[in-house]
């Protein structure tokens, strides 16, 4: 019988915008939104306090963009905007679910969303909100995958989840090569010297030094992210030991 009592208190999970897109491979996929939102919700029920941080890679890529010969400040506002426009769709369809949500920016939107105050994003932890953050970091030149980390450690999580489109860390990218190896546990510096594109070095080398677990699992099944919080052995485990 799988187990239903959660390991974590608080958690921070990572959503890419990519994962949003689903099989349309650009915007957002309305099956996956429900589905993201109908996990998010079942994980909330266990007690836990959820925060998120979704990326816009599915609207806007800056750094592709900039490799084109755009300006990469304005390149990385943009698809800061654009990670601002799935945390509504997020809180949107987590709303329909009777889920309370707040959405924080990290840039000014005032109209749409509630500034990045530390403080008052743990009291909405406290009060049982599901926080969803956007906006990155607020500063061009740094990924939602560090402001994944860096929000992670801000809100004292137990734990940062990496939800991806595969069942983990491999050592070859397993939709290309079939004999791709899956590691169940991996060390940060293992990642950083095979250059494993999990999330980017920024991201881990912040994990790394400040000793956060992380945990990268298939958001595409259903279930897995309570499987996850109730200490399953899905996925890989990132920390120091490996």
């Amino acid at each position: 019988m799988p187990a239903t009592k959660p390991i974590y208190k608080r958690i921070l999970l990572k959503i890419s915008g990519e994962a949003l897109a689903g099989d349309k491979g650009f915007g957002i996929n309305g099956q996956v939104l429900r589905q993201v939102a109908s996990d998010l919700k079942a994980a909330k029920n266990l007690g836990i306090q959820i925060a998120v941080v979704i990326g816009g890679g599915n609207i806007f890529r800056g750094l592709s963009a900039a490799e084109e010969g755009m300006d990469r400040v304005n390149c990385d506002y943009m698809g800061m905007l654009a990670t601002c426009i799935n945390a509504l769709a997020l809180q949107d369809v987590l709303e329909q679910q009777g889920v309370s949500t707040r959405v924080m920016s990290a840039i000014e939107l005032s109209d749409i969303a509630e500034p990045y105050i530390r403080r008052r994003a743990l009291r909405h932890l406290e009060k049982e909100r599901l926080l969803i953050f956007s906006g990155g970091t607020g500063n061009p030149y740094f990924t939602t995958d560090t402001a994944a980390s860096l929000r992670a450690m801000e809100i004292e999580a137990e734990v940062l989840l990496k939800a991806t489109k595969v069942d983990g860390v491999f050592d070859k990218d397993p939709e290309k090569n079939k004999n791709s190896k899956k590691f169940a546990k991996i060390s940060y510096i293992d990642v950083l010297n095979k250059e494993l594109k999990i999330m980017d070095s920024a991201a881990i080398s912040l994990c790394m030094d400040n000793r956060l677990t992380l945990i990268a699992f298939n958001l595409k099944h259903k279930g897995n992210l309570v499987k996850v919080v109730c200490g399953e052995k899905i996925g890989t485990i990132i920390n120091h030991q490996g």
